[in-house]
């Protein structure tokens, strides 16, 4: 009996581990019910603007303010069970002191803006913050009044409608585990992402359909190859939004184009830097949030601001390939673009701020006809993730920048038009490809607080064209050529542009088309496609990307993993584009193979190898030993009982 006993107890002590262990691991799809985030009200948008004297020191106040954010949300993650039991602690620990902070540089502001001009009134309100729970749209407290949404006129409007992408099949197939933001495959320790932030790009039903090109349209495209970041430029600085302020991003950033950029670069040091692009007349910058693999493996930069500091954690992905082109107006000419134009798309604060000026779009290759716009794509095997921008197509003709980085430049209306005192200018479409292992196991960089959603990707343009390359690109459009490296786009008739969702009864200026993918074995039969919802750029007017052979997409994926962040000086001239990494990165690679210390980039074979389930046959059986020992145990007890049960009746007979 005592064996039979001690059998069953090792028997459901197994099976209770193993389901704690599989609840744990996440490899049963299990993810944690969510977190919470801090909600503050951003002052940019609120700014009714900012005298140039004043832009400096504003812009400093606010990267101030976002760093106020990133300390305070840190400092509640560390204590969010104290804060679960006893909420009242969230106010006096972290909202109050946020509050106070942020009047400060409220105050400063305004002070600033008051000494060259009038002194903006009402903005105390934007100082509280709130707490609110992830996937909740409801603001949580009393100060969340829709200040978020102030200022951004000027045709910044294209985010409202979702034209679409908030498919009814969006949350299917997710049962992939892993993604938990928090358990132990690696994810961002209770930041995010969340299973709800993927989904099956084969449940979702196309949502992209070919526009029509009017008579007057500039249909031409040109074309500018920078590479895909061979050079492994990284910094978490943003010189548009926090020009002189290091770390103003909170998040890594990929960089083609000008090598000079970081948060201390002038104009002259973009004009004289040094440049990826094949046509050394383009110096411009062109940067984005990195992409990480979440499978438990550190980056360089995992003890560093902007990487592990600010909740980045993982592997950086160097795109597979980055095509950049640039494209007409669906209406008339485009102007030139002036120089050191500065143009951001998409929010990076699109959870907390709202989706008003989100921009991206999210698919697969072969799959491009179907556009997500807030969730993560999960590719089938063979098939890669794209993320796709398009610019904002119309100019004030007057400003390379504005207070909030927005108003300056805005999206063309319904008809293709750019709205009174605009001009139409060359609009920049981006599309960029990662070759990830399937599944939910990468995301985003983002500031902490914004959870790493997908909503938050965004992308970043300052203009460092020549003069006569610029003229060159615009003659390019308006005369209806393709320009650049290989081919840059079909006939007009041959682009896509996104099915309107008729429930959530869209503007017709939303429903756009979208850059094509390259010209690959498994692109879709109309050519893929990278629709912005949100954009209003008219139809007719999207190119597709530079076809390349496979052997050349081959080739890029090649290189070794080039310097960390750590390891590169800002603003430092780097190689050559497509000079391939030093031996020294191949040497330092095979020599942080292991998981404890710090590795160097990997290729994406080496990636992929490296998402592989961690658990062994060893690690399963270390679990299910106590199982094995209990019915061996319960056997044995078993055969005892009946052979002392015939020698008992042979003794009495």
């Amino acid at each position: 009996m005592a064996l039979i006993l001690g059998g069953g107890g090792l028997i459901g002590f197994g099976s209770f581990a193993s389901a704690g262990e599989g609840s744990s691991s996440g490899q049963d799809g299990t993810l944690s019910a969510g977190a919470s985030t801090i909600e503050c009200p951003e002052v940019a948008n609120a700014l009714p603007g900012v005298p140039v004297e004043a832009r400096t020191e504003v812009d400093r106040e606010l990267a101030l303010m976002d760093s106020q954010i990133t300390e305070a949300y840190a400092k509640f993650a560390d204590q969010k069970e104290q804060i679960q039991r006893d909420p009242q602690l969230a106010e006096n620990a972290i909202l109050n002191p946020l509050k106070d902070k942020r009047q400060a540089s409220i105050d400063r502001i305004a002070t600033a803006i008051g000494r060259v001009g009038e002194k903006p009134q009402g903005m105390d309100e934007l100082a509280p913050c709130s707490l609110r729970d992830d996937g909740n749209d409801q603001n949580q407290g009393d100060n969340q009044d829709g200040n978020q949404d102030q200022g951004q006129d000027g045709g910044q409007d294209q985010g409202g409608n979702n034209q679409g992408q908030d498919n009814g099949g969006q949350d299917q197939g997710q049962d992939n585990g892993g993604q938990d933001g928090g358990q132990d495959n690696g994810g961002q320790v209770g930041n995010g992402p969340e299973e709800s932030d993927f989904a099956d790009i084969q449940s979702i039903q196309p949502n992209v359909k070919a526009p029509q090109a009017g008579n007057d349209a500039s249909t031409g495209a040109f074309a500018t190859d920078c590479g895909v970041n061979e050079n492994g430029k990284f910094n978490p600085d943003n010189v548009i939004v926090a020009p002189g302020v290091a770390n103003g991003a909170h998040h890594m950033h990929d960089y083609v184009g000008n090598q000079a950029n970081d948060a201390f670069a002038s104009d002259d040091d973009l004009a004289n830097g040094d440049t990826t692009c094949q046509n050394q007349g383009d110096k411009s910058t062109y940067y984005w949030p990195v992409l990480r693999l979440q499978n438990g493996q550190n980056e360089n930069d995992a003890n560093a601001d902007g990487g592990g500091k600010d909740q980045n954690i993982g592997e950086i992905q160097r795109p597979s390939e980055v095509t950049l082109n640039f494209v007409g107006s669906p209406v008339g000419k485009v102007t030139a673009m002036p120089r050191f134009l500065r143009i951001i798309t998409g929010d990076a604060k699109a959870l907390t701020n709202g989706d008003k000026n989100a921009n991206a779009s999210w698919s697969c290759t072969g799959f491009e006809d179907r556009q997500l716009r807030d969730k993560y794509p999960i590719c089938p095997e063979g098939s890669k993730v794209v993320r796709s921008f398009k610019f904002q197509s119309c100019w004030d003709g007057q400003n390379i920048d504005s207070a909030n980085h927005r108003t300056h430049v805005s999206f063309a209306n319904e008809n293709g038009e750019c709205a009174d005192g605009f001009r139409a200018i060359p609009q920049l479409v981006q599309r960029i490809v990662y070759d990830v292992p399937p599944g939910p196991g990468f995301a985003l960089d983002s500031f902490p607080e914004q959870l790493h959603k997908p909503i938050t990707d965004h992308g970043d343009f300052i203009n460092v064209f020549d003069e006569k390359l610029m003229n060159d690109l615009v003659d390019c459009i308006n005369n209806g050529q393709k320009c650049g490296p290989g081919e840059v786009a079909p006939k007009p008739d041959e682009t896509q542009a996104p099915e309107p969702d008729e429930s959530q009864a869209p503007e017709p200026s939303n429903s756009v088309e979208a850059p094509p993918a390259p010209e690959e074995t498994d692109k879709p039969d109309e050519g893929g496609a990278a629709p912005k919802p949100d954009d209003t750029t008219g139809p007719d007017e999207t190119p597709a990307a530079p076809s390349k052979p496979a052997e050349e997409n081959e080739e890029q994926q090649q290189p070794a993993r080039t310097p960390p962040p750590g390891e590169t000086a800002p603003g430092a001239a780097a190689p050559e584009a497509g000079v391939p990494a030093e031996p020294k990165q191949q040497v330092l690679k095979a020599a942080t193979q292991e998981v404890t210390p710090p590795r160097a980039y990997n290729t994406p074979a080496q990636a992929a190898n490296a998402a592989a389930p961690q658990g062994g046959l060893a690690d399963t059986g270390a679990r299910m030993w106590p199982l094995a020992a209990g019915a061996l145990l319960l056997v044995a007890g078993v055969v005892l009982l009946r052979v002392r049960g015939r020698g008992g009746n042979a003794r009495h007979l």
